[in-house]
């Protein structure tokens, strides 16, 4: 009878272990493309708070600033009011929509190139390899007892680690105050327990996404990757083994088999048809494990598609140099939709770029990406600088005055948007005979309209007090204006009630 130990030492494994990925460095097109775009980025986000603009001397002259205290968003001319939050639910969508546009369009590129974990995860691994050197070093202080050098290797890659980390945290909470007088009060530890709080919880997170789980977050904690495998189908465009060309492999002990073959054959294409050469042809691919060795996921692209495959290209720039070396076409592996593929295999051709782009998915992931954003433009472009909101006080709903008139009481929000003072002037219309005063006015200065100052970027409350005969209905429409009185004018306009008693009150 088997005891508890042996049962124990074949119970199936329901985790695999995590093999530490070692990425050897490349050099090639899409590598290139990956440190232009990792350049550009990282500039994009660590420079942008210490960008200025001028708003004038009543609003903030940082160029992108979120600001809570005042409840604003700032973004170079534009500047979002809280009451104008769907503009950035707007920016939300389109970014969606985006994403689903670049899925459908080139597949997994933006996961390959400008996503954030994939962004500082090559930063991390760039800082590693200057340190440790490149990936059969690395296999070998791995492997190495632990010694001076090495822990001295240790320490200064996690310390430059860390100080990454911590720029990240730091870049971050500028966005949210002016970034000059914040990073004066950081350094003089005088900025609020707020900003330090976010830098360490920022630090720390960078420190373990980027530095030690790196391709984890890819695999099995990122969601994006399941969406982005529901969206793809025959026709998407993704990092492809051209397994027609590049099977059965060989280590070269075949080559002068290969070569009559090729040579006897109008084409790569007629070759792996034809079923003379079936037991004597053999593929391109020498199973060197380049496109293993770079992957900074750690597939084998030649399995086909996987979840883990992030697209980035640089398995098609160490199998170009293999190829390029053995004298044999590049492009094995390369970016290239099942049905292209597909098409190969028969010996035809490929769709081309542009009509592979347009495709009913790509067009109307365009238009609807298009269309909200066009919305935008034009919302921004029509918006009024003055807001108006009318509050009808309710106890009393109204009063009777000596004469028997009416008199009810609202209280007015006027929003100037403007980075400046402005002069309103706030009338009614729409009630026949009635006159208007504010508070700290009175009866006798009352007319149909009153003057109010309104400070840069502020909202001013007045209230006002609106007189009307008896005579009417117990309800009656009322309509508040607002206009500027300086040059450039504008207007806004609000519907309220004028409320008088019920018959026999």
């Amino acid at each position: 009878m088997a005891g508890p130990d042996d049962i124990a030492d074949h119970a199936p494994q329901l985790f695999e272990a995590r093999r530490k990925i070692f990425p050897k460095a490349i050099d090639g097109s899409f590598r290139r493309l990956k440190w232009a775009i990792m350049a550009v980025t990282l500039a994009i986000y660590y420079a942008t708070p210490w960008l200025r603009w001028d708003r004038g001397p009543f609003a903030p002259d940082q160029a992108v600033l979120i600001d809570l205290p005042r409840r604003r968003f700032y973004m170079f001319s534009i500047e979002i009011w809280p009451h104008e939050f769907y503009y950035v639910a707007g920016l939300l969508i389109m970014a969606g929509i985006g994403l689903f546009l670049v899925t459908s369009a080139v597949g997994r590129a933006w996961c390959g190139y400008a996503c954030p974990q994939t962004v500082w995860t090559d930063l991390f691994v760039h800082v590693e390899r200057f340190i440790d050197g490149d990936r059969n070093a690395q296999i070998k202080l791995q492997r190495a007892p632990m010694s001076a050098g090495k822990a001295a290797k240790r320490v200064t890659k996690h310390g430059i680690w860390l100080l990454i980390a911590a720029a990240t945290g730091g870049a971050w909470i500028f966005y949210f105050a002016d970034a000059p007088t914040l990073f004066r009060q950081l350094l003089a530890f005088q900025a609020p327990m707020v900003a330090y709080a976010t830098i360490g919880i920022l630090t720390a997170t960078t420190y373990l996404l980027g530095g030690i789980l790196r391709e984890q977050v890819c695999i099995y904690m990122c969601p994006w990757p399941r969406i982005q495998s529901a969206m793809l189908d025959e026709k998407s465009l993704m990092v492809t083994y051209k397994l027609w060309r590049g099977e059965p492999r060989t280590h070269g002990t075949k080559r002068a088999e290969q070569e009559l073959a090729r040579a006897a054959a109008p084409s790569l294409v007629a070759l792996a048809n034809d079923p003379d050469h079936a037991a004597t042809r053999v593929g391109d691919c020498i199973d060197c494990n380049a496109c293993v060795a770079v992957c900074p996921t750690g597939i084998d692209i030649r399995e086909g598609p996987q979840i883990g495959c992030i697209t980035c290209g640089l398995c098609i720039d160490a199998c170009d140099q293999v190829m390029e070396r053995i004298d044999r076409p590049t492009r094995l592996i390369g970016y290239s939709t099942v049905a292209d593929e597909e098409i190969a295999t028969r010996g035809g051709q490929p769709l081309s770029p542009v009509k592979r782009l347009l495709r009913l998915r790509t067009i109307l992931y365009f238009l609807l990406w298009a269309g909200v954003g066009c919305g935008m433009l034009f919302a921004l472009g029509t918006r009024t600088r003055i807001d108006l909101s009318i509050s009808q006080e309710r106890n009393p709903l109204w009063v009777r005055m000596s004469d028997g008139s009416i008199r009810n009481s609202y209280t007015i929000r006027i929003r100037n948007m403007e980075n400046r003072p402005r002069r309103m002037e706030i009338g009614i219309a729409g009630l026949p005979g009635a006159v208007l005063w504010s508070d700290g006015g009175s009866r006798e200065t009352a007319g149909r309209s009153v003057r109010i100052a309104v400070a840069a970027d502020q909202v001013a409350r007045a209230r006002l007090f609106v007189l009307a005969g008896a005579q009417g209905p117990a309800r009656d429409d009322l309509q508040f204006t607002v206009r500027a009185l300086d040059r450039e004018g504008g207007e806004a306009r609000g519907e309220g009630r004028f409320e008088r008693p019920e018959e026999g009150q």
